[in-house]
C-alpha cells in the first residue's frame, strides 16, 4: 500500500477517533465516580469498533458493486457528477450547521437552555448518566455503544470518505477488509491510550481527562462542521479533477 492511500485513511481515522462514540463516552466511563472499570470501557470500545467494521464491510460491498456496474458500462461520469453534487452539499452543510459569530453562538446557547427547560435533559445528557452509572448491568454498556454508533451513523462523513477511498483503490476485497480493520483500530486507539494513562497514573491524570472531556463537549459540533466542510472540499476537488473540468 502506498503513502498516497495510507495517509488520508490514517487522517480520517484519527478524525473519527475524536467523535462522540469513540472518545467522549469513553471519557465519561473513565471519569465515572469510584475506581475505573477497564472491562466495561474495553467492552464499549470493542462494540463500537465491531459495529463500524461490519457496517464498513457492508458499505464496501455495496459501493464495489455499484462501481463495477458503472465500469462495465464504460462511463463513470455520472458517479463523478454525483460526487461533485454531494461535495458541494457537504461544504454548504459545514458552513451552515453551526454559527460562526459570537452573537450566533450566544443565541445557540440560549436556545439550548430554553429547550432544556422545556423538554428536560437532552439525549446526550441522558446517555452520560447511563455511562456514569456504576450499577448498570454489563448489557447496558453494549446497548450504550450501539446507541451511540447508530446516532453517529447519520454524520459519519469521514468514515464514508474512507469507504470511498478504499472502493476506488486497486486493493483486493481481502486487502480492503484488512485496511478497514486497521482503520477501526486506529479509531479507538486514542481512547485506549487514555485508558492506559488513567489506569497507570490514577488520579494524577484525571484533571487532564476532565479538561479534555469539557473541550470535546463544548466544541464537538463545530469540529464536526469543519470536518464536513473539508471532506466536501476534497470531494469537489477530486471530482473536478476526474471530470477534467479544471
Amino acid at each position: 500500500m502506498n503513502i498516497e492511500l495510507l495517509a488520508p485513511l490514517v487522517l480520517l481515522a484519527l478524525i473519527d477517533s475524536t467523535s462522540f462514540g469513540t472518545l467522549l463516552i469513553p471519557l465519561w466511563l473513565m471519569l465515572a465516580p469510584g475506581r475505573p472499570r477497564p472491562g466495561r470501557i474495553l467492552l464499549f470500545l470493542g462494540t463500537v469498533a465491531a459495529f463500524y467494521l461490519l457496517l464498513g464491510i457492508a458499505l464496501l460491498l455495496g459501493a464495489s458493486t455499484l462501481l463495477d456496474t458503472l465500469q462495465e458500462t464504460g462511463n463513470s461520469q455520472p458517479l463523478r457528477v454525483a460526487q461533485l453534487v454531494v461535495g458541494i452539499g457537504l461544504m454548504a452543510l459545514g458552513v451552515l450547521m453551526e454559527p460562526w459569530t459570537k452573537a450566533g453562538k450566544e443565541r445557540r446557547v440560549a436556545r439550548r437552555a430554553e429547550k432544556l427547560a422545556y423538554a428536560g435533559p437532552s439525549l446526550q445528557m441522558r446517555m452520560r448518566e447511563r455511562a456514569t452509572d456504576a450499577s448498570a448491568p454489563v448489557g447496558a454498556v453494549i446497548v450504550l455503544a450501539l446507541t451511540a454508533t447508530v446516532i453517529e451513523a447519520a454524520s459519519m462523513i469521514p468514515y464514508l470518505a474512507a469507504i470511498g477511498i478504499l472502493t476506488a483503490s486497486e486493493l483486493s476485497s481481502a486487502g480492503r477488509g484488512a485496511v478497514l480493520f486497521g482503520y477501526c483500530l486506529v479509531m479507538i486507539a486514542p481512547a485506549l491510550l487514555l485508558l492506559a494513562a488513567r489506569l497507570l497514573l490514577h488520579d494524577h491524570v484525571a484533571p487532564i481527562l476532565t479538561k479534555l472531556e469539557a473541550l470535546l463537549s463544548r466544541n464537538a459540533n463545530e469540529a464536526i462542521a469543519w470536518v464536513i466542510f473539508f471532506v466536501g472540499l476534497y470531494m469537489v476537488g477530486d471530482s473536478l479533477n476526474a471530470l477534467g473540468w479544471y
